[in-house]
């Protein structure tokens, strides 16, 4: 049976679940790191070892537990997958929640754990009208994190706590170095973790780089050729190849027709955005039209925007004004104030 104090904390060797470790025990939780691997390589290795070195300065108990196969499967096989299919995939908002975070309750059910715990820059909160758990958005604004949580379903965030949600980064390193911890001034990990260097590299390597086709702007007009539609990305200005006026913009990549089409800045701009199945946080269905804000990129602001019920379980997200465009494969997170109400793929971008 699982014990309602004792709770596993998601260790990656970095100094923010060091500091959520030594948080959680102040608050009288028996603290479990637990590592999970998700590569077999020797900065995973480190990794481990770093995290093992924290839990015995701080005198918990530590697990490692092997995730690289299913990470493989979940994680890093869609993900070239989405780019042969000429989307731009954004593997770490659903990595938490179909890799990440399951590996990490596993790892609890096995430990007698009733909570779990990660470092991540955000807050778990219970609404009172309804009794749904959301994610809200971290006090310190340039840390936030809402976003990489808003695919967590309702049974991962009931058990979910996220000690960082009120701290800045420095207030943490700060604190881990108080502790006497060794990784409080270890550099941050990079945004896609199993990617070393130039992505367009590793998709090369995976044989996904794709085959040359022409780049025409919007009419159809060929203006030139591209090296294969993975190497480019949505909103991308430069190392297109092509002179012009002013600059030229990916705006579109179209896999059907291996086509990669630009535009000027003015054509770069989306007015709306079609998803996929949502994954709503703050209630369970969307009834109708309901004004929110948006992000549709992980480092973009959220901005005004109304959102409509489509057929199916995606929803219509028309912009406020017209936002940089994006692409098939990212995520649109939907706010109301500090709160996700939830998010999806977006499967399709209204140009502007």
């Amino acid at each position: 049976m699982a014990c309602e104090g004792r709770i596993a904390l998601g260790m990656s060797g970095g100094v923010d679940s060091a500091v959520s470790a030594a948080l959680l025990m102040r608050a009288g939780y028996e603290v479990v790191g637990v590592t999970c691997r998700f590569h077999d390589d020797e900065a995973s290795a480190a990794a481990a070892s770093d995290a093992a070195a924290v839990c015995g300065r701080l005198g918990i108990a530590h697990v490692e537990r092997d995730c690289t196969g299913a990470f493989e499967r979940q994680v890093v096989a869609p993900f070239v997958d989405a780019y042969a299919c000429g989307l731009t995939p954004s593997p770490c908002i659903g990595c938490n929640a179909v890799c990440k975070l399951p590996a990490l309750m596993a790892a609890a059910d096995d430990l007698g754990c009733a909570r779990v715990a990660t470092g991540h820059y955000a807050r778990i909160a219970q609404l009172r009208e309804t009794g749904r758990f959301v994610v809200k958005t971290a006090l310190d604004a340039r840390k936030d994190q809402s976003y990489m949580l808003a695919l967590l379903s309702q049974e991962q965030l009931a058990r979910l706590v996220l000690p960082l949600g009120a701290m800045t980064k420095p207030e943490v390193r700060v604190l881990a170095a108080d502790l006497g911890l060794s990784v409080a001034e270890k550099p941050e990990s990079q945004d896609v973790c199993f990617i070393e260097g130039d992505y367009r590299d590793f998709l090369r390597a995976r044989g996904a780089a794709g085959e040359p086709g022409d780049i025409v702007d919007r009419s159809g007009r060929v203006l030139g050729r591209h090296a294969g539609l993975p190497g480019y990305t949505v909103g991308q200005r430069k190392g297109i190849g092509i002179a012009a006026t002013a600059p030229y913009y990916v705006v579109e990549k179209r896999a059907g027709s291996n086509e990669l089409v630009v535009g000027f800045a003015e054509e770069a701009l989306a007015k709306a955005v079609r998803t996929g199945r949502m994954n709503w946080q703050a209630f369970a269905t969307l009834d109708g039209p309901r004004a929110a804000m948006a992000k549709l990129r992980y480092r973009s602001r959220a901005t005004p925007c109304i959102i409509e019920p489509q057929n199916g379980q995606g929803v219509r997200i028309a912009m406020r004004t017209p936002q940089p465009t994006t692409a098939p494969g990212q995520y649109a997170v939907l706010y109301e104030s500090d709160t996700v109400l939830g998010g999806g793929m977006i499967e399709e971008v209204e140009q502007a």
